[in-house]
C-alpha cells in the first residue's frame, strides 16, 4: 500500500536499516553506555552546538512529556495551538503526567504570535490561577505551515522576558528546515529555543525520537524525568545508530528535500485538475484541500488519507521521504476520474 495518511506511514531508509545492522554486533553497555550514545553526544554538540544535550525515547508523545515535565511544576500552564498534537492527539497525557494545565491558544494558521500570548499573562502571581511557564509550538506546524526564523525568535524573547520557556516539537523539523534553506541549529539554539522534541521516524528513521535540550538547568533532571516517564531505552545504541546515519551526510535534509517536492509536485497537479480550495500554504511535506463528501468517499476507495475535518470536507494528504512520482501521478489519475 502506498498512501497519503502520513509521514509515518511509509518504511525506513536502508541507510538506517544498515545502521542498525551494523550496531547490532558483540556486546554493549545499556542505558546508553555504549559508544554509539557516546558519539551520537559529539555528533549533536556538532550539529546544535555545545549547550545541546540529546536523550533518545521512544516516541514522539514521550519526548514531548519530558520535555514538557523538564519546564514545568503541576502549578504551571503550559500554553500551546488549539489544533497542537499535546492538546489533540495525545489523549491528555501531558497534563496527566506533568499536572501543568495546557491553555489552547485559537489560531487560523496554526502558528502562534506574541500578540496571541498577551492575553493569557494576565495571572502571574495570582494564586488561584496555573501560571504560564512554556510554550509548545510545532515546527512545522500541525496545518504544514512554517515559522520563520524571526517570527521564533519574537516569542522566544517574549517568552524570555517574562521567565518563560519555549518548547518546539520538532517531528517534523527537517521538513521546516528544507523549507527555510537553514540548519538545524539556525531553527533552533539559534533563534532562542530552549528545549526540543526532535524527530526522525516521520524522515526515514525506524523509531527516532529524543528530547535536546539547549539549557543546562533543563538537562540536568532529565535523565531522572525520562526514566520515571518510562522512555528510557536498554538497548539505546539502536536508537543512537539510527541517529547517527540520520545526520550523516545530511540524510534529514536529503528526504525532507524529497518529501516536500513531492507536497509540491502533488499540489500543482490538483491544482491542474480542478477549482479545488487550499486552506492552508504547503510549505512543507503536508497539504490541506476540500473535496466534496462524494470524492473524498469514491478517492478512499483508492488511495489512504485523513479527512482533516469532517464539518468542511477538508482532508489532509501528507508526502514522505520515499514518496514517488508515480504514487502522485496514481493518484491524480484517479482524481481525474472520480472528480468529472
Amino acid at each position: 500500500m502506498r498512501s497519503f495518511g502520513s509521514d509515518n506511514h511509509s518504511g525506513i531508509h536502508p541507510a538506517i536499516l544498515e545502521a542498525i545492522s551494523q550496531a547490532n554486533t558483540d556486546h554493549a553497555c545499556a542505558y546508553g553506555g555504549d559508544i554509539y550514545s557516546e558519539r551520537l553526544q559529539k555528533k549533536v554538540n556538532e550539529v546544535f552546538g555545545e549547550n545541546a544535550t540529546i536523550f533518545p525515547t521512544f516516541n514522539g508523545t514521550g519526548a514531548n512529556i519530558c520535555a514538557l515535565r523538564a519546564c514545568t511544576q503541576p502549578f504551571h500552564a503550559i500554553l500551546c495551538p488549539e489544533n497542537a498534537h499535546i492538546f489533540v492527539d495525545e489523549c491528555g497525557a501531558p497534563e496527566f503526567l506533568t499536572g501543568a494545565a495546557p491553555k489552547a491558544i485559537p489560531t487560523s494558521n496554526g502558528k502562534i504570535t506574541v500578540d496571541m500570548l498577551e492575553p493569557f499573562l494576565d495571572a502571574f502571581g495570582f494564586e488561584h490561577h496555573s501560571q504560564p511557564k512554556v510554550l509548545y509550538i510545532s515546527q512545522a506546524t500541525e496545518l504544514g505551515t512554517v515559522y520563520t526564523s524571526e517570527e521564533i525568535k519574537q516569542l522566544s524573547n517574549f517568552l524570555h522576558h517574562n521567565k518563560m520557556y519555549l518548547h518546539v516539537d520538532g517531528a517534523r523539523l527537517a521538513n521546516a528546515a528544507a523549507t527555510l534553506q537553514c540548519s538545524l541549529k539556525e531553527t533552533t539554539i539559534d533563534c532562542g529555543v530552549d528545549i526540543l522534541s526532535f524527530g526522525g521516524t516521520k524522515n526515514g528513521m525506524m523509531m527516532g525520537e529524543s528530547v535536546i535540550s539547549f539549557r543546562p538547568e533543563l538537562a540536568e533532571s532529565m535523565k531522572y524525568i525520562r526514566k520515571q516517564s518510562t522512555q528510557l531505552f536498554s538497548k539505546m545504541r539502536y536508537a543512537s545508530a539510527q541517529f547517527l546515519a540520520y545526520f550523516q551526510n545530511d540524510l534529514w535534509l536529503t528526504n525532507a528535500q524529497h518529501a516536500n517536492k513531492m507536497a509540491q509536485l502533488l499540489r500543482r497537479k490538483i491544482e491542474e485538475t480542478g477549482s479545488f480550495e487550499f486552506t492552508q500554504p504547503t510549505e512543507a511535506n503536508i497539504i490541506l484541500v476540500k473535496f466534496s463528501p462524494a470524492l473524498i468517499h469514491n478517492m478512499l476507495k483508492h488511495h489512504f488519507f485523513y479527512v482533516w475535518n469532517e464539518s468542511t470536507h477538508e482532508i489532509r494528504l501528507v508526502t514522505s521521504w520515499n514518496t514517488t512520482e508515480d504514487d502522485i501521478e496514481r493518484f491524480i489519475v484517479d482524481l481525474n476520474r472520480e472528480y468529472f
